[in-house]
């Protein structure tokens, strides 16, 4: 149409051009001015997790469940909180596995002060990539002992603790620790301060620090070298701690799993069921007993439970309630209280003192529970030989008054209980007289004259 130009290919293209220069142009500016058009990098994640207890399967599920989490999550860093007596040995190591083969750098801080990370504990200090302490705490003493803690020959103890000190010094070199101070420890229950360890040379720790916020901005830019020899640095500046805690499941076994309880759990069990036992029907007794030997049983399932005991004071207990059936003049009771001693004392086998039943409870709970037992025995006992107060038999020795007269060899009728009754009597008796039941035949009495020296039946 006349007036309307429409613009030409050429006009196009260089429309473009200019566009396209602005374009680049308002890029360049914005890279000056420092505007970056990459995303902002993520905040690291560290996984808190705290230890407070003995090292046991539980707390060795809770351990290596966090730092599965940790891996799958991608954290920057897993800390165990760390405060220990010590443990199982077959626990440790089932820690100090996953550790090695995790994909998450893992410390193990001693803490808070005045904590201590000893025996097993101490292991798991050497195995952590960083190993730190808080003033004031201490680790070491991983001399290996029998299950109840006795002496042992020469021989095998020489072997024991040369196995734990090979371990030591496997995980110390491998985190090139002290590797003489970490034998030491083993083989002469050596214990150091978090100033010792730190100080040796070369050291057994890598730092001190007060607290959790502490570790973590001394660890910043840290370059730590893992297990395998692969380099990592550590970056947990602004690190967002996530505290992983125990299940529900995890508290209850491990509030469970203390040997002192368990045992208070069984023997509660075993005297529930035996009460039961001697009053059926009493349904209390029985609920609870039941409940606290299922309690117990789960218990056991993570404790090192040696069923030499667990059979002993099964017999301890067979031995205590033979005592009703056989006239054994307390032998078989002393036997049963022994038995009971001995299966308590060797019921848990584990290493550590803090995971075996302490004398002081075994004593006071054996005691309780054989006078316990040795008192429903002695009930039972004297019920068996009272005499009986039902039935026909129950009616021998009871009085009862003449109706009418019965002649000698005769019968007659006599009134007892409110009942009438066809008696007999081998001596001649008049209406009104008192007798007393000398058998029952049928339902017939045979009665004689009742003399006045004897007591009245109660």
């Amino acid at each position: 149409m006349p007036g309307i130009h429409k613009p030409t290919a050429c006009a196009r293209r260089a429309a473009v051009t200019r566009g396209s220069g602005v374009f680049l142009a308002a890029a360049a500016i914005l890279a000056s001015s420092g505007v970056a058009a990459t995303p902002p990098e993520p905040v690291p994640t560290v996984y808190v997790a705290h230890v407070d207890a003995l090292i046991h399967p539980v707390s060795a599920e809770y351990m290596v469940e966090t730092m599965t989490r940790a891996d799958a999550g991608g954290a920057a860093l897993v800390v165990f909180v760390l405060e220990t007596p010590g443990g199982l040995v077959d626990s440790t190591r089932t820690i100090v596995t996953r550790m090695l083969s995790a994909r998450t750098p893992i410390a193990v801080f001693v803490a808070p002060s005045g904590a201590r990370a000893a025996s097993a504990g101490f292991l798991l200090t050497l195995a952590a990539d960083v190993a730190a302490m808080a003033p004031g705490t201490h680790i070491g003493a991983a001399h290996p002992v029998s299950g109840q803690g006795e002496k042992l020959d020469e021989t095998m103890a020489a072997k024991i603790a040369s196995d734990v000190a090979a371990y030591a010094r496997t995980l110390a070199s491998g985190r090139h620790r002290n590797v003489e101070w970490a034998e030491q420890a083993v083989r002469q229950s050596r214990a150091f301060t978090e100033s010792e360890a730190l100080a040796a040379t070369p050291p057994l720790i890598d730092l001190v620090a007060s607290d959790v916020p502490d570790l973590l901005k001394k660890l910043d830019g840290r370059e730590i070298r893992r297990f395998d020899g692969t380099l990592r640095t550590l970056h947990t500046t602004g690190a967002r701690i996530v505290t992983i805690d125990m299940t529900f499941r995890q508290r209850v076994l491990g509030t469970l799993a203390h040997p002192n309880i368990a045992y208070i759990l069984l023997s509660l069990g075993v005297l529930g069921l035996t009460i039961e036992l001697w009053s059926p029907g009493a349904i209390l007794p029985g609920v609870v007993g039941g409940i606290c030997l299922l309690l117990a049983f789960f218990t056991f399932q993570v404790l090192p439970v040696n069923y030499a005991g667990v059979l002993l004071i099964l017999f301890g207990l067979i031995l205590l309630v033979l005592e009703i059936k056989v006239t054994s003049y307390g032998v078989l009771a002393l036997g049963g209280i022994v038995s009971l001693l001995l299966g308590s004392m060797v019921l848990i086998d584990a290493p550590a003192p803090e995971l075996r039943v302490s004398l002081m409870l075994i004593v006071p709970v054996v005691l309780a529970l054989s006078a316990i037992l040795l008192f429903l025995v002695r009930l039972a006992i004297v019920s068996q030989r009272r005499q009986a107060v039902t039935g026909m038999a129950g009616m021998l020795a009871e009085t009862a008054r003449v109706l009418t007269d019965i002649p000698a060899g005769g019968e007659g009728r006599v009134a007892m209980h409110g009942e009438l009754w066809t008696a007999r009597s081998a001596e001649a008796l008049t209406a009104g007289e008192t007798v007393r039941v000398s058998g029952v035949d049928g339902l017939v009495l045979t009665v004689r004259r009742h003399s006045a020296s004897e007591e009245p039946r109660s």
